[in-house]
């Protein structure tokens, strides 16, 4: 078999809880087991969430059964009445529930360490059928279970985050890396990162690269873009990043305008090398956004060897007395590209630094100068030249601050490369 006939298994993951079901439960779970599949081999390629019905529960486990080779479910192991997953994967492959005394007297001795009494009802927990071995959970008192017939698998975890995510790091993922993998298979990734693209933009940009098998392509939208991870399977680590090479030199010429990182990177780490290694410097000026911009920027370590001041001048007077010339504002509005302009001059002019970055807009919640909520200008300049960015951004509050922030950011990198 060749390299790129490694076979990429099919996952599914089925999130179950009423509370779920009705948004009173936001879903952490699915989120994170859905970025933990593919590096073991499994394409993530249904997350369903049901409600605490054994009937529907029941045809939501026989169809994934019939589509997928590894099912991963969280929640419904309680000891209450609606907690109804194990009967409900009972009924769909015709096995009987049964007492497992083990799992009995483990549960027994949990509550006797704590010393609480043991509800009867708890003995519900201990139920096995022939096809479920039970995963241990010292963390609370539902044991998982691991499901296998007919080269399948499933794995049931607590819909508690903190006890399934022990579980799964702790017992169900090694068992099942071992277990599709062998010790002769490896899992190897890259991570691309973009800015200033939609889902659907890239989407469209990658069009058939996206149907690949090995690698597989995954694309998720995170605060500082667009994400796009490939993931190949191989039998060398050297073989598995030569199937990506290519597909990631084609996504790369795909979105070129676009990135800013890979892998581990951070925009504002990324920002902090760029401008270090050029022995630039910056500072801001910042109106709409608070200060947001000044506060991401300085999360990454050793950002004092370039970041030189940051100014939060929410007013007019301030902008002011600052340095933005008052006849700039009377002119043509706080809210403009010229301010933008101006605010970057005066935050580079007071500081020293050798670029600046000015930021003005709407964040609401009513208009201003006339200009809409969700209007914002992003103005960077240094002793040679200055650029102007007018965009329109999401009309909530704090979604509006952190995404001029990281606009600004991006283009703050592009001033500098542009330098070059």
């Amino acid at each position: 078999m060749s390299t790129n006939d490694v076979e990429v298994l099919r996952g599914e993951i089925i999130s179950i809880g009423t509370e779920i079901l009705l948004g009173a439960l936001v879903d952490t779970n699915a989120n994170y087991l859905a970025s933990q599949l593919p590096g073991i081999g499994v394409g993530n390629y249904r997350v369903t969430t049901v409600g605490d019905n054994l009937d529907r529960l029941a045809r939501v486990f026989e169809e994934a059964w019939d589509r997928s080779d590894v099912v991963v479910a969280t929640g419904g192991l309680g000891p209450t009445e609606d907690d109804v997953t194990r009967e409900a994967i009972a009924q769909f492959l015709g096995e009987e529930l049964y007492p497992d005394p083990t799992l009995e007297k483990e549960l027994r001795e949990f509550f006797d360490r704590r010393g609480i009494a043991m509800a009867e009802r708890n003995l519900k927990q201990t139920m096995l059928i022939p096809s479920a071995e039970a995963i241990p959970n010292p963390r609370g008192t539902a044991p998982g279970w691991w499901v296998q017939r007919n080269k399948k698998i499933i794995i049931v975890m607590p819909g508690v985050p903190r006890e399934m995510y022990g579980m799964w790091e702790e017992q169900a993922l090694p068992r099942l890396r071992l277990q599709l993998m062998g010790n002769d298979a490896v899992i190897h990734s890259r991570t691309i990162k973009t800015f200033g693209l939609s889902e659907a933009s890239v989407d469209e940009r990658l069009g058939e690269l996206l149907h690949g098998l090995n690698p597989t392509i995954g694309v998720y939208a995170k605060s500082d873009g667009i994400h796009i991870r490939l993931t190949a399977r191989a039998s060398t680590e050297l073989d598995a990043s030569q199937l990506i090479t290519p597909v990631e030199d084609e996504v790369k010429d795909r979105l070129a305008a676009h990135l800013w990182g890979q892998d581990d990177d951070t925009l504002e780490a990324v920002i902090r090398r760029v401008y270090t290694e050029r022995g630039l410097s910056v500072a801001t000026m910042e109106s709409c956004t608070g200060g947001n911009l000044a506060n991401i920027l300085t999360d990454a370590p050793g950002a004092s060897a370039y970041f030189r001041a940051a100014y939060v001048t929410y007013t007019n007077e301030m902008k002011i007395a600052m340095g933005v010339p008052a006849e700039i504002i009377e002119k043509h509005g706080a809210v403009s590209g010229e301010c933008a302009i101006a605010m970057a001059d005066a935050a580079r002019e007071r500081s020293g630094a050798t670029i600046g970055v000015g930021i003005t807009g709407v964040a609401g919640p009513g208009e201003l100068e006339g200009k809409p909520v969700g209007l914002a200008y992003i103005g960077i300049s240094d002793e040679s030249g200055h650029k102007m960015r007018e965009g329109r951004y999401p009309a909530q509050r704090l979604d509006f601050k952190l995404r001029v922030a990281r606009t600004a950011m991006f283009e703050l990198r592009g001033w500098a490369l542009a330098r070059d």
